[in-house]
């Protein structure tokens, strides 16, 4: 008798969540998602231009050591050349043969980048300066666009 008090008791002593609380909880959870997904998804989109601008300087920065360790040089160097004389150990996301460096000072690279992001990025005579004072957001580009001589 004792035993059946005392799971009477236990029973009514235990607490969950209603139905209606349960479904405000989701609700909310919901709206959270629908904020923070979008939200999310321009900030892989920025890291991803922005690691092709790195790729670009560094680069440039490679190159630069190679005409310094090679004043007679050809024009143009391309990243293939500096990654077979260990100027640079990889490229990133820039193609190897396309990518060429200018030897006039400023160094200018010449590269389009291809399906990196949703859209094409140009380097067109882009420099360090150039390259770092383009302020533009990977998630706000459409379409191909320009980094350098019509800056």
């Amino acid at each position: 008798m004792f035993k059946k008090l005392l799971n009477k008791k236990l029973l009514k002593n235990q607490k969950g969540l209603t139905l209606i609380e349960l479904l405000a909880v989701i609700v909310i959870l919901a709206i959270v998602a629908a904020i923070a997904v979008p939200a999310i998804g321009n900030v892989i989109q920025n890291s991803k231009y922005n690691a092709i601008k790195a790729d670009a300087i560094n680069v440039l920065n490679a190159a630069n050591i190679y005409y310094t360790d090679n004043p007679d040089a050809n024009d143009g160097v391309t990243v293939e050349e500096l990654i077979n004389e260990n100027y640079l150990d990889s490229a990133g996301k820039l193609p190897l043969k396309d990518t060429e460096v200018s030897k006039d000072v400023p160094r200018k690279i010449n590269v389009t980048v291809e399906k990196v992001l949703k859209h094409s990025i140009e380097f067109k005579d882009a420099t360090i300066d150039k390259i770092n004072g383009d302020n533009k957001k990977g998630s706000k580009i459409e379409g191909k666009y320009t980094v350098g001589s019509n800056k």
